[in-house]
């Protein structure tokens, strides 16, 4: 009858894995974990087995096992007072599980009980622990790859989406104005108007479904653009109606992908405050070269316009948005960016960044 007993923390076991959807594992690990301390002391009652009862020894060295899995699995899923209950419960239940075969009497039977539930149970607590620490961090580390990349996007629809509509209005605004005298040029400006809002609106539609979808299904970013989509940027400049670009950039392709990006996208922002801040000036001069190691981005206006505020020319632009949010970008790069107002009149941007990386 006693060796009945050990069939009961299976059965237990058992029925609870198959529930487990609805109760979830702590609560069948902490219900298995008591039923194993409550046969112990039912064979205390009922008579202990002997070492010839190899079955039942048997079963209950799987016993032991399966309690122990439980109890990684709780504590990789769970922390707190629930988990620690059940550690407790599991533990003493390892611990108690040999005197199924010896009546414990004496400090020498006790202190052997406690060694052998240290032997099974500290173990098998810090598995599960380094296992939901991993866990922890994997979760925080893909969260931290989703800020960065919510970030980014951010970035996007400040650089790009505001560059085209910037565009938009000074293109409409020359509409205007050639609407009576030239309606020719006017009517070719308010199609480069619905060209360029569509392009806008593009990049926006794309951004917020970017920002909404979950990361499982976040779709495949574009290739960055680089240094050689400048001209058609230029271009597009001068078209809607602002000063004459004169560009100076680099043919080649061995410059870094990052590098470039970041580049082009100091442009975009240097381009979008000329139109912004001065939209007076007759010529912008766009100059990107090598120097050694080290790409040089030069953005100056000739002026005719309010000055933006920002720090005098030498100053490092950190933090916030627009140049200061390319100033950190910069900066990550190992590189720094400056803007203020230059010598001859008008205001300069100015940025350095390693070829190499940091």
């Amino acid at each position: 009858m006693s060796q009945m007993l050990s069939l009961a923390v299976p059965l237990v076991l058992l029925v609870g894995w198959l529930t487990r959807a609805r109760f979830g594992v702590v609560a069948v690990a902490g219900v298995a974990g008591s039923a194993s301390a409550g046969v112990t002391v039912g064979v205390w009652a009922a008579g202990r087995w002997l070492e010839e009862d190899r079955w039942a020894g048997a079963v209950g060295l799987a016993e032991i096992a399966s309690l122990l899995l439980l109890l990684v699995l709780t504590l990789r899923i769970e922390s707190g007072r629930r988990s620690a209950a059940v550690a407790y419960t599991i533990g003493g239940a390892a611990a108690l599980w040999p005197s199924r075969f010896e009546v414990i009497s004496g400090p020498a039977s006790w202190l052997m009980l406690f060694g052998f539930g240290s032997a099974m149970a500290l173990p098998t607590v810090l598995v599960g622990l380094y296992l939901r620490g991993m866990d922890d961090a994997r979760r925080r580390s893909v969260a931290a790859a989703r800020r960065a990349q919510r970030l980014e996007l951010a970035h996007d629809l400040h650089d790009f989406v505001a560059h085209d509509v910037s565009g938009m209005v000074a293109q409409a605004q020359a509409g205007m104005v050639l609407a009576g005298s030239d309606p020719v040029r006017a009517a070719a400006l308010f199609e480069r108007i619905e060209q360029t809002g569509q392009q806008a609106l593009t990049s926006l539609d794309r951004t917020v479904r970017l920002l909404r979808s979950d990361e499982a299904d976040l779709p495949e970013r574009g290739p960055r653009p680089g240094l050689a989509e400048l001209t058609s940027l230029t271009e597009r400049f001068a078209e809607s109606g602002g000063a004459v670009v004169r560009l100076d950039a680099p043919t080649d392709q061995d410059i870094p992908r990052e590098v470039a990006a970041t580049a082009y996208r100091i442009v975009v922002e240097a381009l979008t405050n000329v139109r912004r801040h001065a939209p007076a000036a007759h010529v912008v001069d766009v100059r990107v070269r090598r120097e050694g190691r080290r790409l040089e981005v030069l953005v100056r206006d000739d002026g005719g316009g309010p000055q933006p505020s920002g720090p005098r020319l030498g100053e490092v632009v950190r933090g916030g948005s627009g140049l200061a949010g390319l100033g950190a970008r910069v900066e990550a790069l190992g590189g720094t960016l400056c803007s203020g107002r230059a010598q001859a009149g008008g205001w300069q941007v100015k940025a350095t960044m390693p070829l190499e990386g940091r």
